[in-house]
């Protein structure tokens, strides 16, 4: 079986914003941007892997959602406590540098965890958590 991760979803709630972050500061590229009823979904991802993207998406649209899930899922985004990703890189303390140049919120400087990966941890604009763990 040949199975790859292709898309992976992240809500966001403000699409310039996202697109700063995700694309001037941690150097991804943008794939697609639709606009749809006022609302954008963007899917970035990093250059050269063309088969792997993000796309940033408007919170809690999807349908069957109620009023009160809604509201839940905007509080925990302003708590940055809805979605996270595990990203890796084989520079880490250059990619730590370089984030944090770039005004994004840290949360973890780089850390040789107990379970064996050194990582860092930062929010972007809509508060979702981007581990970023170093190949080695």
């Amino acid at each position: 079986m040949d199975i790859t991760i292709h898309h992976s979803f992240l809500p966001h709630n403000d699409p310039d914003a996202s697109l700063a972050f995700y694309c001037d500061t941690l150097g991804f590229e943008v794939r697609n941007d639709v606009g749809y009823n006022g609302m954008r979904w963007i899917t970035v991802g990093p250059v050269g892997q063309p088969s792997t993207s993000i796309v940033l998406h408007p919170p809690a649209v999807d349908p069957g959602i109620t009023d009160d899930e809604r509201r839940t899922i905007v509080e925990m985004m302003a708590k940055g406590t809805y979605a996270s990703i595990n990203l890796a890189t084989t520079d880490l303390d250059d990619t730590f540098a370089r984030l944090q140049a770039g005004d994004a919120e840290v949360v973890q400087e780089p850390t040789d965890q107990p379970y064996g990966v050194r990582d860092c941890a930062f929010r972007d604009p809509a508060g979702n958590l981007l581990r970023i763990q170093e190949l080695r």
